[in-house]
């Protein structure tokens, strides 16, 4: 079942977005700052006044399409490539969302499952992990970036990539290791690499918890955390996607 989180005041309309939990944050940001559904309620903020429901889609299967105001996809340390059953059951369902309009925002794997969903492609990226507080580069005037500078913060944590975008897409922002970090799918269907829900402090516990990987594949662990951000410009496209469709 899914799980209800009130928000907003007493007599506004009530809609509702879904989110669809496909994986969770690292144990030290769990026990202290809760779920990715719990991060991302927080940075949507008084952007949205209605409710909230959770569907954790390895387990459940999503709701009728069409009785949500807007759909989130959550990130998760799953791999897209991995094509588990789970993937690719809520790709199919994805594909009847985005064809039936209903808004839709992919973070990080939510906009790699979209991208795979819709008939793009996604793969380790071969210019390695991209991980901290990065700069982020949007090269369009779509609404989502409205109020972000062009050049922009963001945090992001991912080792897979879009490496093909599906047809129609259009790639909206480029980092030095990632040409698609963000991709307008469709008119109400969005997609960005980097975690618009992460700030500083959940940035650190992910750098933390991966030191020793990072070391590893020759990343500065010291710097990276040195270099940390709210990224809130990143957050603001959440925002932007949510005030666009709600």
């Amino acid at each position: 079942m899914a799980t209800l989180v009130r928000s907003g005041k007493a007599g506004r309309r009530r809609q509702k977005i879904l989110v669809l939990k496909t994986g969770e944050p690292v144990p030290k940001v769990a026990a202290t700052r809760g779920q990715f559904s719990d991060l991302i309620v927080g940075s949507i903020g008084d952007a949205f006044q209605g409710e909230y429901a959770v569907v954790d889609v390895r387990a459940e299967a999503p709701p009728a399409v069409g009785e949500d105001a807007l759909v989130v996809i959550t990130g998760s340390s799953a791999n897209v490539p991995d094509r588990e059953p789970w993937m690719v059951r809520t790709e199919a369902w994805l594909r009847s969302v985005v064809a039936a309009r209903t808004p839709t925002f992919g973070i990080c794997f939510g906009h790699q499952l979209l991208a795979q969903a819709l008939g793009g492609d996604v793969q380790r990226n071969p210019r390695g992990r991209e991980i901290g507080t990065l700069s982020i580069e949007h090269a369009d005037s779509d609404p989502i970036f409205d109020g972000v500078p062009r050049s922009f913060e963001a945090n992001v944590t991912h080792v897979d990539s879009v490496v093909r975008l599906p047809e129609g897409a259009v790639s909206l922002a480029r980092s030095s290791l990632e040409d698609h970090h963000a991709i307008r799918f469709s008119e109400a269907c969005y997609g960005v690499q980097f975690h618009p829900e992460i700030d500083a402090y959940v940035m650190r516990g992910y750098i933390e918890t991966r030191h020793e990987i990072l070391r590893a594949e020759g990343f500065d662990v010291d710097a990276m955390l040195q270099r940390l951000g709210e990224g809130e410009p990143g957050r603001q496209t959440l925002r932007n996607f949510v005030r666009m469709f709600a």
